[in-house]
């Protein structure tokens, strides 16, 4: 007897397979019914128990979106300066471009926040909007101050001071490879007469022609389950705040909203001061707490106050570090017995960068078969 209802989608997911056995799905359903796409999500990984009440489903996004980003995936670059990702113009296989499309698709017809940053323009083009120049300081800042220098100098030395032509040269897996902007592009100097046009080709060439096999797939696969008049009403802005949630965190609406589970109340001592020392802390150590606990560093589209968490007791006085099952917005506090051990906490549980808060996560989304969990904390 099937646990799943027959309107959902279902896919079974092999966790030492992530990615291929979620493509394979995929493929197969892309072949016979597209439009199993726009059914609930359920995910049911092979040889686990528990049923899917929305936690299996959003550690599902999380593991699969944090594979298809890793640098060693070659899927997508990231900008250090930024903290956006972007199209890899060597990535060369574009199934797994339509797999990431699917993914985003999915991850907002179900209503689930992404911890991913993609550049604007990257919201443009999904919308259709036209990019240009101006773009490209969210995908590659260094390089946009070099084109806008080139704008902006005024000399006539300039093929002496620039010493460009209309050709751009890039890395491919360690070797330098080349690609004119225009025909014999590799002879033709950048001059003052015609520096904007070399601009615009460059531009276009970084944010389309490069990255079109790549962004067509990816395309492909978003349009497979938000297409049509009712996702053509978002603006860009609206499709950011859908995949990635909210920036504007207010941890008041959190309080206000929390539950709490163990022993714990709004009332408890721990409760308390547990409150007070969050809301002490500055902007970038709640994005950090945010994401420790929830596997995201923004709030859902409305704010915190539309956000699921739960506080619950977690053993005994004592040292430790607190834990989270980010796939149920669960945060395991120990009762510290004093308000001066709660302030220690971020110190050394936030006091680290994104990855090593990621690879601390990989131990605490344990949701797979805890099923006093799946009882306590599905919606």
């Amino acid at each position: 007897m099937s646990l799943f209802n027959r309107g959902d989608f279902v896919l079974h997911i092999e966790r030492e397979h992530l990615v291929a056995s979620a493509l394979a799905q995929m493929e197969l359903h892309l072949a016979k019914d597209v439009l199993q796409f726009k059914k609930q999500l359920r995910v049911k990984f092979e040889g686990e128990e528990g049923i899917d009440e929305g936690g299996v489903q959003k550690e599902f996004f999380q593991l699969i979106v944090r594979e298809l980003f890793d640098a060693n995936f070659g899927m997508f670059t990231l900008n250090k300066e930024t903290n956006c990702y972007w199209l890899s113009h060597t990535s060369e296989d574009t199934k797994e471009f339509l797999l990431i499309g699917l993914i985003l698709g999915l991850a907002i017809y179900n209503g689930v926040i992404l911890d991913v940053h993609f550049p604007t323009v990257l919201y443009k083009k999904l919308m259709g909007c036209a990019v240009g120049f101006d773009d490209v300081k969210e995908v590659e800042p260094t390089i946009w101050k070099n084109l806008k220098a080139l704008q902006e100098y005024k000399g006539d030395d300039m093929e002496t001071v620039f010493g460009l032509n209309f050709q751009v040269i890039y890395d491919y897996y360690g070797h330098k490879n080349s690609c004119n902007l225009i025909e014999n592009g590799d002879n033709i100097p950048v001059n003052q007469s015609n520096k904007d046009k070399y601009i615009e080709l460059y531009s276009k060439w970084m944010l389309e022609t490069s990255v079109e096999k790549q962004f067509d797939a990816f395309l492909t696969g978003f349009k497979y389950v938000c297409s049509g008049v009712f996702f053509e009403i978002f603006r860009v802005e609206e499709v950011e705040l859908l995949i990635c949630g909210d920036p504007d965190l207010d941890f008041e609406e959190l309080e206000r909203v929390a539950l709490y589970d163990g022993g714990f109340d709004a009332d408890h001592e721990v409760i308390k001061n547990f409150w007070d020392v969050i809301h002490s802390l500055t902007h970038e150590e709640k994005k950090k707490f945010l994401f420790f606990t929830t596997g995201s560093d923004r709030a859902p589209i409305g704010g915190l106050k539309n956000l699921r968490f739960i506080i619950t007791k977690h053993g005994d006085d004592s040292d430790r570090l607190p834990g989270s099952h980010t796939c149920f917005n669960v945060l395991l506090l120990p009762p510290y017995g004093t308000k001066e051990k709660l302030r220690m906490v971020p110190k050394r549980n936030l006091g680290s960068d994104y990855s090593s808060l990621q690879k601390m996560q990989s131990d605490l989304v344990c949701c797979k078969t805890n099923k006093h969990l799946k009882t306590l904390y599905s919606c």
